[in-house]
């Protein structure tokens, strides 16, 4: 309950800008469509499935990581070291669970607004991508994920200059570095095993996986969990730290 009181004040300022808010996020993505599934991609056939096929999951993908981790850390970032109301949120007598949770769950609510919108026009140019219940869970997770990440960058960051740093620093490599524009096959072993280790790529490939209706990789949903507990668990012990 405590962490849907927390939730429930960042929802309000939402619904006031929702439009506005759907309009910027999904620039981004609508353009990745554009310019790599029509443009660059027309011509191209990976293995039977066009290229704008391919391309599609690996965007929702990236939706979900951008929106979740900005719609989370951006409002606590401004509400640590510019409002300087998240210190009183502290002293309140909330538990740090509810208030981890309170503070990721807006980022896990505007991530699947804005893949969800972004489905329904992918779906428009797109009928045969699938979208049943793993690829459902594997954006759950993927929205949880980044939501829970943006929290701990937004705990340790000691300046807004830190948020932009992290955000050029691990979360543009992420985007062109994660399997969302191409396939991992044709990366040199070395680089493959590096591109592994992130995030975004377990989460475009087990998306791509269930929107083609292919085997699913389950290893990639179980590794996205591993770094869902391990986001979790590091934002929990910095809000333990910064609380006493």
């Amino acid at each position: 309950m405590d962490a849907y009181n927390i939730l429930w004040a960042d929802l309000v300022t939402l619904k006031r800008h929702w439009s506005r808010y759907l309009i910027t996020t999904l620039m981004s993505p609508l353009l990745y469509l554009v310019a790599f599934g029509w443009g660059l991609g027309r011509s191209i056939n990976l293995n039977g499935t066009s290229y704008l096929e391919f391309v599609i999951p690996g965007i929702i993908a990236l939706t979900a990581m951008s929106t979740s981790f900005n719609g989370a850390s951006t409002r606590l970032n401004v509400d640590r070291l510019y409002y300087k109301s998240f210190d009183e949120c502290l002293m309140a007598p909330i538990g740090l669970p509810s208030m981890l949770m309170g503070k990721a769950m807006i980022g896990v609510v505007r991530g699947l607004m804005s893949s969800f919108v972004f489905i329904a026009v992918a779906l428009l140019i797109a009928p045969t991508i699938h979208i049943g219940p793993p690829f459902l869970v594997g954006l759950l997770l993927t929205c949880l994920t980044f939501a829970f990440l943006g929290v701990l960058a937004a705990l340790l960051a000691r300046s807004h200059e830190d948020m932009a740093t992290f955000a050029s620093l691990i979360l543009m490599p992420m985007t062109f570095l994660g399997g969302t524009f191409f396939s991992l096959s044709q990366v040199p072993t070395g680089l493959k095993y590096a591109l592994y280790a992130l995030p975004l790529t377990h989460s475009s490939l087990f998306l791509r996986a269930a929107a083609l209706d292919q085997p699913l990789p389950w290893i990639s949903l179980f590794i996205l969990l591993v770094f869902f507990a391990a986001f979790l668990a590091g934002g929990m012990g910095v809000l333990r730290r910064i609380s006493i």
